[in-house]
This record gives C-alpha cells, sequence and structure tokens, in this order.
C-alpha cells in the first residue's frame, strides 16, 4: 500500500452555484474507490481517495485486512466493469494515455456516511473517469459509458438557486443528494448538494460533529 495524493478531488459544496448548463447526477451514499489501468499491465492498482494497493493477491488481501467488510469489492470490479471498460479504452482513441482511471461508489442499501453493514449486499457504482489528463466531460460520460452501470442523471440544465432548493427540498427523490458537472477540459467544474432529509440523518446521528459529512 501507498499513500497518494487525493486521487479524487473535493467537490464543493452549493454555496458555490455556478451560473451556465449542467449534468446532475445521483450522489450515493458510499465510499470512494478508484481503479487504475494501464496499457500495458492492464488492471494494476486500485484504493481508497487516499490509499492505493497493487492489484494483486498481495495487494488485494492488504486492503481487505485494512478494510473490513469491503471483501467483495475487487470481485464486483473484475465481473462488473473490468473487461468493459478496458474495451472502450483499446477502441477509442480518445483514450489512448497510457494510464487511465475510473471512479466509483461503493454502498449497500444501508450504507451511511461511509459507513457500511456487513449483511448488506454491496454495489460498484461508476461515476467518473480521468483520461489522462483531465475527468471526461460529463456529456462525453454520457456518450462513451452510458451503456454501463453509471451513476443516474437526475437532471439536465441551467444550474439555478431553485434548482439547488429543490434537491434540498426531496424534490427528486435522492437519498443524499447531487453532484452537478459542467464545463470541459481543464475547465470542467462540480458542485455537490445534498438534501435536507440527509442534513436532519447526520445531525441525529453524529450531534455536533454533523458538518463534517455535509457538503
Amino acid at each position: 500500500m501507498v499513500r497518494v495524493a487525493l486521487s479524487y478531488p473535493k467537490i464543493p459544496g452549493s454555496e458555490r452555484i455556478l451560473p451556465g448548463k449542467c449534468i446532475a447526477f445521483e450522489k450515493y451514499d458510499g465510499t470512494n474507490l478508484h481503479w487504475v489501468w494501464e496499457r500495458e499491465l492492464g488492471w494494476y492498482a486500485f484504493g481508497t481517495r487516499r490509499n492505493r494497493f497493487d492489484l494483486d493477491e498481495k495487494g488485494i488481501a492488504e486492503f481487505n485486512a485494512q478494510h473490513p467488510g469491503y471483501e467483495d469489492a475487487v470481485h464486483l470490479f473484475q465481473t462488473t466493469y473490468a473487461g468493459a471498460l478496458e474495451k472502450i479504452f483499446k477502441e477509442n482513441p480518445a483514450y489512448k494515455a497510457e494510464e487511465l482511471s475510473v471512479f466509483t461508489e461503493y454502498f449497500g442499501p444501508n450504507s451511511f456516511a461511509g459507513l457500511h453493514k456487513n449483511s448488506d449486499r454491496k454495489e460498484l457504482m461508476l461515476f467518473d473517469v480521468y483520461n489522462g489528463t483531465h475527468m471526461v466531460d460529463p456529456e462525453v460520460f454520457l456518450q462513451d459509458f452510458g451503456h454501463l452501470k453509471i451513476a443516474k442523471v437526475i437532471y439536465k440544465g441551467k444550474l439555478t438557486g431553485r434548482f439547488a432548493n429543490d434537491v434540498r427540498e426531496g424534490e427528486f427523490n435522492v437519498a443524499e443528494g447531487v453532484v452537478c458537472k459542467g464545463g470541459t477540459g481543464s475547465e470542467l467544474w462540480m458542485v455537490k448538494i445534498k438534501t435536507n432529509a440527509y442534513m436532519e440523518k447526520l445531525k441525529k446521528a453524529f450531534s455536533a460533529d454533523w458538518e463534517k459529512y455535509w457538503e
């Protein structure tokens, strides 16, 4: 295991409402796991936002020892995404970089604030791809990866205060909230908006520390 720089950027909260068009994806309440593919080695590494492990027997065992309850994560990735993503990377000239990374959320029906119940059946949800220079544009993500199991699109349109309020009030039937993505290339931006119901759940669970888990 090696300590890495934050593998996925911290997403600003809804106080940073940016004008312009966006695509809002459902935000799933789980743990961010990244997976790294190299053109000659194939899938060779994986990990959390700050730790990376070799994707081999030793690395998987080390990951499982440090993250009890995540033992099915590698199997889920290998059976759900690995082959299909590799096919895209090899056949689509847009993904010509020697190394690419994908990001998935690991969660179950009762996952909450990064905690999981061992008895739950877990799943992985693909929500982003790093193409070697930047995160794939949201429209391109839908075009190139939409045939796979990806985060649900909740909304397409202008990012407005009214939309943010509707998310908070539960108008879109999401448990935690949404992540809005707009812009392209190095100018791509992201904003997260969480529901009031999720806020109340955090306050009940964590009392004075609830804001640590908020936006």
